[in-house]
């Protein structure tokens, strides 16, 4: 029963510590509990049973306080993201229990913490990509703790966690063994320190950044079609006269950059058909006297063709002999009618990707999980697309859940980036922590690339974002209306954005070393240093 209640109480440590509504303090020591319960019962006969079912519990509870609002998209969905990705952190942690059963308490700490991130990587990489509960992210409201995610990113933020659970999991398993008060005493301030000193560090950081750039006024526009009643009944005419409407009420000669929500305009739109489609005219129309602005805007896209040779694994097929690329895309429309197009790539699972088909199809059909109103599979592009004006300034369209990947995004900064513009539609889940959580992991992204972003979101929250994650302005969620502001670009890079995820692959390589090491060599009596 004890150690059910040591289950529980780090799946609601790790709970309260998640943001936006949490305190990130927690989440140092929300797998204490979990860490002590794994070492009772390391010697028990069904130890590795025991140890699976109590870390999903625990698990399993944090993923649900968090992430439960999938429910208002779809509830397979949910129970599928809920289920999955407790098991899989559950099995991250039999790999430890294992590994740790044969090593000495150090290596096995190291290889816990490798393999927590390994899965993490894996998370951003994989085809049921799933990164919302990386633990970097969970500082997403106290971004004057992390200014330093610059140089190592989230994985900073992962590491920073880990090094103080083991620390304090330690420090208990040394005074249950002594019974010696000093103990906690000496852990109390090492383990502070480790948190204190980042934070002192960040905030040093924070104090002395300066934005030395171009200034940039924007106008982002929030629709607010609701997009299960509205978006897809909703023609691209009516559209046009909304964001003409709502431009108008804020747009001025100084304006570069009207941005408008992902696939605002989705009304069976042909890309072959896009010169002459309603939403470049709407765009054309809506800069037209304005000689400095240009539009950027999500669009839905359809590529219809008979041609078996042009199809690919993306490919749909809707009758025999007729096929169909399918496009989340962003656009821009500069003053003179000249156009960019970008095609989404990283995809929502079971939306607008079906994962390992040749292996789950046969199995489940065309089942998908439903999280965007569509069933059928997306068309990506390889590259990261940067928009640039006729004055040369680019912005990075990132659409939607592109937005939750760092090393992805820092993609749009080598491709000469000086600003980063999202575009997205967080109507799915109602109001509940989903919007606010998706607009909070956004502040990463500036504060990694150092480069200031524009967010479109329809039904909210747009806002602006300076180069120190802070949110300069906004609009609520929910509510119609346009954003005027101004923001600052920037030409330099990052050592995040030149080195990437480097933490991580590092950690894979430890992963791997302490694997083989433990499995080769004989299993010794294990001891707390």
């Amino acid at each position: 029963m004890k150690n059910i209640l040591l289950a529980i109480l780090s799946g609601l440590l790790l709970a309260i510590g998640w943001p936006t509504y949490g305190f990130p303090i927690f989440l140092f020591f929300g797998f204490v509990p979990l860490l002590i319960m794994e070492y009772r019962i390391r010697h028990n006969k069904y130890h590795k049973s025991q140890l699976f079912g109590l870390a999903f519990i625990a698990l399993f509870i944090w993923n649900m306080i968090t992430t439960w609002w999938i429910y208002n998209s779809t509830p397979f969905g949910m129970w599928f993201a809920e289920i999955v990705n407790s098991l899989l952190m559950a099995l991250v942690f039999l790999m430890y229990h294992i590994i740790a059963r044969r090593t000495s308490f150090t290596i096995g700490s190291i290889f816990l913490v490798s393999i927590w991130m390994s899965f993490e990587y894996l998370h951003l990489q994989w085809q049921f990509s799933w990164p919302w509960l990386n633990l970097g992210n969970g500082f997403a409201n106290f971004t004057s703790w992390i200014q330093w995610y610059e140089y190592t990113g989230t994985f900073g933020g992962t590491l920073w966690i880990w090094i103080v659970n083991i620390g304090i999991y330690k420090s208990v398993l040394l005074f249950i063994e002594h019974k010696d008060k000093s103990i906690l005493y000496r852990s109390a301030i090492k383990n502070g320190l480790i948190i204190i000193v980042p934070i002192l560090i960040s905030f040093i950081i924070l104090k002395t950044y300066k934005e030395d750039g171009q200034d940039v006024e924007v106008v982002i526009l929030q629709p607010n079609i609701n997009p299960y009643t509205e978006k897809y009944n909703t023609t691209d005419d009516r559209v046009g006269e909304l964001l003409s409407s709502l431009t108008a009420s804020k747009i001025s000669e100084k304006t570069n950059f009207i941005i408008a929500p992902e696939t605002v305009f989705a009304d069976n739109n042909r890309l072959k058909n896009f010169q002459n489609s309603i939403a470049k005219k709407t765009a054309a129309d809506i800069i037209n006297g304005y000689p400095k602005a240009n539009f950027l805007s999500g669009i839905s896209l359809l590529d219809v063709f008979k041609d078996p040779s042009k199809v690919h694994p993306q490919t749909n097929k809707h009758k025999s002999g007729v096929y169909y690329d399918d496009y989340n895309s962003a656009f821009l429309v500069r003053p003179d009618g000249t156009n960019e197009l970008y095609h989404k790539s990283k995809l929502v699972v079971g939306v607008e990707n079906f994962p390992y088909q040749s292996v789950f199809k046969p199995i489940v059909g065309d089942a998908m999980i439903d999280l965007g109103g569509t069933v059928a599979k997306k068309t990506t592009q390889s590259d990261r697309e940067v928009f640039f004006t006729k004055e040369g300034i680019g912005a990075g369209p990132i659409i939607c859940y592109e937005s939750v990947y760092g090393e992805f995004v820092s993609g749009y900064v080598r491709n000469n980036a000086d600003f980063l513009a999202i575009i997205t539609n967080d109507a799915w889940w109602g109001v509940t922590q989903g919007h606010k959580q998706h607009l909070a992991y956004a502040k990463f992204r500036a504060i990694e690339t150092r480069r200031s972003i524009a967010r479109s979101a329809n039904t909210g929250i747009s806002a602006i974002i300076n180069q120190t994650g802070n949110i300069v302005s906004s609009l609520p969620y929910n509510e119609q209306g346009a954003l005027k502001g101004t923001l600052k670009t920037n030409d330099k890079i990052t050592f995040y954005v030149q080195a990437g995820d480097y933490l991580a692959r590092v950690a894979i390589f430890l992963m791997i070393s302490i694997f083989l090491f433990s499995v080769t060599r004989r299993r010794k009596k294990i001891s707390i240093p």
